[in-house]
């Protein structure tokens, strides 16, 4: 009997119970229709169908539903990423966040990832990879496709890609090695932006105005636009590993012939919800998040005006006033030591995919690699940290970007259970001395280090891609745990490296995750590099 549990139960049922269920992911041996057997009667009509499928899809890409975002999101990337910290001392404080990670949490990022967003997102290519009139829709399944599992992909490596549905004779579902992947991501965006340049200034058709959660008008120039960012986010990825590969599709991007890129605050990819931001919950409600010490050190050193759109003055007595944070991995004895330490203080009503100061710090870094048409790599940072300022609607980018003088502060714990365990003295090799204006005698390195903080400090509360960028980078500078209770698996510094695959993979797909784990290159486990995650790096 087949296993494959990404796979939607037949789709003949009210479509409210189709969306948005917890049931849906209870049954994960039974969830194996083709979705090829979608009947034309239900999925055309008036669109219903379809948008409502690409609905779940681009509301899955980051899950917005809060228990599934907490284990896939927030204590992962969101906290290896250096921008949220748990108070909560999660099964005694052996967790995530101090490198014990817990096997029962690993699901959540395949429910989002396949149930949620691949499984939807590939019911719409099939239903319209062959009709004329809905090539528009086939194009924008095309691209939410790669911005979901290249996420997949950035956080454990080979995936089931070009394969998916596809099962072998003995029922097993292959997976695409990493590079595998990334070549498939770039085809298929080269389909959908060759269909995308084609709708540019006609009218928006109604499948699409009903499908797309993220633009209200001139729908195709910025889903074009996304796209050829994302080509190029995914071509500096692979930057160190296949460089010949990174410029060839970089400049793809680059070409002014392309469709052009994000550029300006208006084109910010920000996904309507259906309920409150996860983030919201996790925050507020559930009092399961604080500032990260990373935020307080670097965004606070450099007198960053971004750190109060982004978090609220402690409570706590010893620190009241302040923003202040806390470290990921140490030793936390009880909730109430922390708890009182900074929240997220915007109430977010939308799911940040990507934004336009991240696309001028891409071509920033794609100019210090002298890639074609990158333009001027200075100006291209400048103009990032000015759209970013323009996103929280501050004043004061000029300045801002003309001070050569701060840089990220020492960082002291007030309520550290050990004592001294939590404090960053000045001058520690976990204590970056980069400033905010750009100088052009500084090395490449030195550049890059400068341009992925402000990529870092622009793209908050993205964790997925900052960790991402962090791996491949090693920007910014970010604290290592404290404590780690991985036995030596994961490294305290440079830190965990990816997440391993399910349990419920090796029961149900056994041969193909063994399979997929030989292509990694290592053991299935945190210390293991990414293919793109290469050791030593060289701009």
């Amino acid at each position: 009997m087949k296993k494959t549990f990404f796979y939607y139960k037949p789709i003949a049922i009210a479509l409210g119970a189709l969306l948005f269920t917890a049931s849906c992911t209870k049954d994960f041996t039974d969830l194996n229709t083709n979705p090829a057997g979608v009947k034309d009667e239900e999925a055309m009509g008036d669109f219903a169908l379809v948008a409502a499928y690409l609905a779940q899809g681009q509301r899955a890409i980051i899950s917005e539903n809060v228990g599934e975002y907490q284990l896939s999101n927030n204590l992962t990337s969101d906290a290896y990423s250096g921008y949220f910290a748990s108070p909560t001392p999660f099964v005694g404080n052996a967790n995530n966040l101090t490198y014990s990670l817990v096997p029962s949490w690993f699901s959540s990022l395949w429910v989002d990832r396949y149930i949620r967003a691949m499984n939807p997102i590939s019911r719409v290519e099939i239903m319209t990879r062959a009709d004329e009139n809905l090539q528009d829709i086939f194009a924008f399944s095309k691209v939410l496709k790669v911005s979901a599992m290249h996420r997949t992909s950035d956080k454990v490596g080979p995936i089931i890609y070009s394969k998916y549905n596809a099962p072998d004779e003995s029922n097993q579902i292959h997976y695409d090695s990493q590079e595998e992947a990334y070549n498939n991501f770039f085809k298929d965006l080269d389909t959908a932006t060759s269909i995308l340049k084609t709708y540019v200034g006609q009218n928006v058709s109604s499948a699409m105005q009903k499908s797309d959660l993220a633009y209200t008008s001139d729908n195709y120039t910025h889903w074009l636009k996304f796209a050829n960012t994302l080509r190029l986010r995914l071509a500096l990825r692979i930057a160190y590993v296949n460089p010949t590969l990174a410029k060839s599709e970089g400049e793809k991007s680059l070409d002014p012939s392309s469709g052009g890129l994000l550029a300006e605050t208006a084109d910010n990819c920000l996904i309507s919800l259906s309920t409150d931001h996860p983030l919201n919950i996790i925050t507020s409600s559930w009092s399961d998040t604080r500032m990260h010490a990373n935020v307080e050190s670097i965004l606070g050193g450099l007198n960053d005006p971004r750190l109060s759109k982004y978090f609220l003055p402690a409570l706590d007595a010893t620190v009241r006033d302040q923003r202040k944070g806390l470290r990921t991995g140490i030793n936390i004895d009880a909730k109430g030591r922390y708890e009182n330490f900074s929240r997220l203080s915007p109430q977010l009503n939308k799911m940040q995919l990507m934004v336009a100061s991240e696309s001028w710090f891409l071509k920033a870094e794609a100019a210090l690699r002298g890639w074609n048409n990158a333009g001027d790599a200075k100006i291209n940072y400048e103009t990032g940290v000015t759209r970013s300022f323009e996103m929280h609607q501050l004043g004061g980018a000029a300045a801002y970007i003309s001070n050569a003088t701060n840089i990220p502060a020492p960082y002291t714990d007030p309520k550290s259970v050990t004592a001294g365990q939590n404090n960053i003295a000045a001058g520690s090799p976990y204590l970056s001395t980069i400033t905010v204006q750009w100088n052009e005698a500084d090395t490449r390195d030195r550049k890059l280090e400068r341009i992925i903080t402000q990529k870092w400090i622009a793209m908050f509360p993205d964790g997925d891609e900052a960790w991402a960028e962090y791996r491949r980078s090693g920007y910014p500078i970010l604290f290592p745990v404290v404590v780690n209770l991985s036995n030596n698996v994961i490294p305290t510094n440079p830190g965990i490296r990816r997440m391993p695959y399910p349990e419920r993979e090796y029961n149900s797909n056994n041969a193909a995750v063994t399979k997929a784990v030989e292509m990694l290159g290592g053991k299935d486990n945190g210390g293991t590099r990414l293919w793109w995650d290469i050791a030593n790096k060289t701009l």
